[in-house]
């Protein structure tokens, strides 16, 4: 039976035996059939693994947000008997805010075993790290790109975290960090705690909670296009 392994791929530089387990990295280096949203940036992570196989033999197919159902079942179909298939996301665990969730239905409607692999979440260590409320958070993604829908949107979700006593989670692209931790202390009620947790598995590593109101006073941290995560809890 084919098996569907979902392989997470690290946050940034640093040594895979960092974060990815040993099991995992061995059953990586055996594969020669990857789905990846990125053939460059999947090769790169695979020659860190020091795979089995050498890089031209091994088949990556590119799922891109268009990709069609049909078209994914028809690599898992392809795969050769006796043989598994990888999914590696751009950065973290596959389909966790991340597209991958698209190929994982299909291989469970194909009767394909799927295996979850364990490796780094921004999400779940950025929340682990920021010491607000664990049990009960919403991810967001990213919030709006125009400065009146985000300030909007960025008060709506405090709302929500107020009466659900429930974490916020935001991602942006590195560049515009600084955009959206000016619009987090614009925003945001000086009583409402915020986690700004950059770099993570990395050597430059940052993590840091304090209030609204302590941000103001202390400054933006070093973050500037650095993949960073957002979190916040209001009291």
């Amino acid at each position: 039976m084919t098996t569907l392994h979902l392989i997470p791929v690290g946050l940034g530089q640093a040594d895979p035996e960092r974060w990815l387990p040993r099991a995992a990295r061995e059953i990586t280096a055996t594969l020669r059939c990857f789905i990846a949203e990125n053939a460059k940036t999947a090769r790169a992570f695979l020659k860190q693994i020091e795979t089995a196989v050498p890089l031209q033999e091994i088949t990556i197919h590119t799922l891109k947000p268009d990709t069609q159902a049909g078209e994914i079942r028809a690599w898992l179909a392809a795969v050769p008997a006796g043989q598994d298939v990888g999914l590696v996301s751009e950065a973290g665990c596959p389909a966790v805010a991340d597209p991958g969730a698209l190929v994982v239905a299909q291989a469970h409607a194909a009767d394909i075993r799927v295996v979850p692999w364990t490796g780094p979440s921004s999400i779940m260590l950025g929340l682990m790290a920021s010491g607000l409320q664990g049990q009960r958070f919403a991810f967001h993604g990213y919030a709006p790109v125009k400065a009146h829908e985000r300030d909007a949107q960025l008060r709506a979700w405090e709302s929500a975290s107020h009466k659900q006593r429930q974490t916020q989670i935001l991602i942006e692209t590195p560049y515009r960090n600084t955009a959206l931790f000016e619009a987090l202390l614009r925003t945001l009620r000086e009583t409402t705690r915020l986690c700004v947790a950059s770099s993570l598995t990395c050597d430059d590593e940052s993590i840091a909670t304090r209030t609204i109101a302590q941000w103001r006073k202390a400054g933006a941290p070093d973050f500037d296009r650095k993949p960073t995560l957002f979190l916040f809890l209001a009291d």
